[in-house]
């Protein structure tokens, strides 16, 4: 696949957990390996379809990782919603954000991403100082 893509959040009460790093995964309904692939840049923003939305920040994907519901990691889970802890409450989250009912042997993508730091921000690649 080329050109740039998004990872998009519905929900802004995302917004402070991504800009503070808390939130470095996100949990997608059905096998979405084929759209998503390690080392691809994508913007990670926040909005509802077909309406404007906000670009947080560009990002690398790290991992796409495909199973089943019911085989997510409490790590996995932590890294999708720091506030969530189990299974169950990802898939009911997984059934409001989809408008309906999700097994647990469904099949979910688990994409881990990174931010990237525009220069100058990071203090990554600064050239330093002589004096």
């Amino acid at each position: 696949m080329s050109g740039l893509l998004a990872l998009n959040f519905y929900s802004p009460l995302f917004v402070d957990q991504l800009k503070r790093g808390r939130k470095t995964a996100t949990i997608r309904l059905g096998n979405k390996s084929g759209k998503y692939q390690r080392s691809q840049i994508v913007w990670v923003t926040v909005g509802s379809r077909h309406s404007r939305r906000e670009k947080i920040f560009s990002a690398v994907i790290d991992e796409v990782e495909v199973k089943r519901l019911s085989e997510l990691s409490p790590r996995d889970i932590e890294r999708d919603n720091p506030e969530v802890r189990r299974v169950e409450e990802t898939r009911d989250f997984l059934e409001k954000i989809y408008d309906r009912s999700i097994d647990e042997d469904a099949l979910v993508t688990v994409v881990h991403f990174s931010q990237v730091v525009e220069p100058g921000l990071s203090g990554f690649g600064a050239v330093p100082s002589r004096n």
